[in-house]
């Protein structure tokens, strides 16, 4: 197997330490760099304990230099901080992997609506041919690209569970509903103080009820599925959870379809999919997708249960925000790009119980 070196731009955060855990198990890639301003110089498991005996790297400057000794670089950095590495890297044939938003909009004006940018995006070329990364529904496009823009953690959960629907012509006029509930990881590492574990133990909080921004990345997916515009009503809420996303769709139909029908929708676009597992099992312990059982894996967890009374289909989609929602889906992509086993890295089984 051919061996990729690559950089990780901002790997002192909690998705940079998912990148550098699910990278270094990774057998074609060796870790050249992880940058850190506040802790360059510092050993890497001084900061992410749980890499202690697997590396011995140390944190070094953000720098153009120190990345392009990498073949393929990785952006693990906020909103608006990607934009300025992405140009350089791409101009210089580095293969860039960006986990922030910034090239995730096809719009150029939708970073003005929803991210607040003075102007439109800076780069519309680089949005043409940047990639979205969800593999499950961009693939083909994925092979052989130069710039993947990995998704939002609440996008890819609620996408995920309401594709099917979108695909075969069950959403309407009336746009679907959307409850979504992460945990308190998706703040990132320096989070406001409603995250801290005094403020979030207990808590169940909506925040950006109505203006959540993934709604953008949600209505861009599903549009493109339905084959016409679609928009979605999104609400998320702060949970009394370290790790995880639950997301669960309300859709009302004209005509209900049966289960039968649903079964075929999800194996028509999930039936070889590697990390998409459709739940919904009468026997065992779980019925439907649950947190619980996608902890520390790359594995997104979908089902649905059908409502006659009101004409409503629910769905539901179950991921680890910190893996299937940023640093395990930016690897999958990755994979794919580079011609890797799609999950080389990524293979851990669920733990159970935790």
């Amino acid at each position: 197997m051919k061996v990729v070196k690559v950089c990780i731009i901002g790997a002192s955060g909690f998705v940079g330490g998912e990148l550098l855990r699910v990278l270094l198990q990774h057998s074609g890639v060796e870790v050249v760099c992880a940058t850190s301003r506040r802790f360059k110089g510092e050993y890497v498991y001084r900061v992410h304990p749980n890499l202690r005996g697997f590396t011995q790297l140390r944190f070094v400057e953000p720098s153009l230099d120190a990345a392009l000794k990498a073949d393929a670089a990785f952006l693990a950095l906020p909103h608006g901080e990607s934009v300025k590495w992405t140009p350089k890297l791409y101009e210089s044939g580095i293969t860039v992997v960006d986990l922030s938003a910034d090239f995730r909009l096809k719009d150029p004006n939708a970073y003005v609506e929803w991210y607040g940018w003075p102007g439109p995006h800076p780069y519309p070329d680089l949005l043409e041919r940047a990639v979205y990364g969800l593999p499950e529904l961009h693939r083909d496009e994925l092979v052989n690209a130069r710039l993947i823009a990995v998704p939002g953690c609440m996008a890819t959960a609620s996408v995920l569970m309401l594709a099917p629907l979108a695909k075969f012509g069950l959403i309407g006029a009336v746009p679907p509903v959307i409850d979504a509930k992460i945990g308190s990881s998706g703040a990132g590492a320096e989070g406001s103080v409603v995250d801290l574990h005094s403020y979030r133990t207990y808590v169940v909080r909506p925040y950006e009820p109505a203006r959540h921004r993934h709604i953008a990345e949600i209505e861009q997916e599903l549009s493109l599925l339905a084959g016409r515009k679609v928009r979605v009503a999104f609400t998320p809420h702060a949970v009394d959870l370290v790790r995880g996303i639950f997301t669960t769709g309300h859709v009302f139909v004209d005509k209900l379809p049966s289960e039968v029908d649903m079964w075929k929708y999800y194996r028509a676009l999930y039936g070889n999919a590697k990390f998409v597992r459709v739940v919904r099992d009468r026997l065992g312990l779980s019925h439907y997708p649950n947190v619980k059982y996608v902890l520390g894996t790359n594995v997104a967890d979908v089902g649905f249960e059908l409502d006659p009374r009101t004409s409503r289909v629910i769905t539901f989609a179950a991921i680890d925000n910190l893996v299937r929602g940023a640093a395990g889906q930016a690897v999958q992509a990755f994979n794919i790009v580079m011609g890797f086993p799609e999950g080389e890295g990524l293979s851990q089984i669920p733990v159970a119980p935790l």
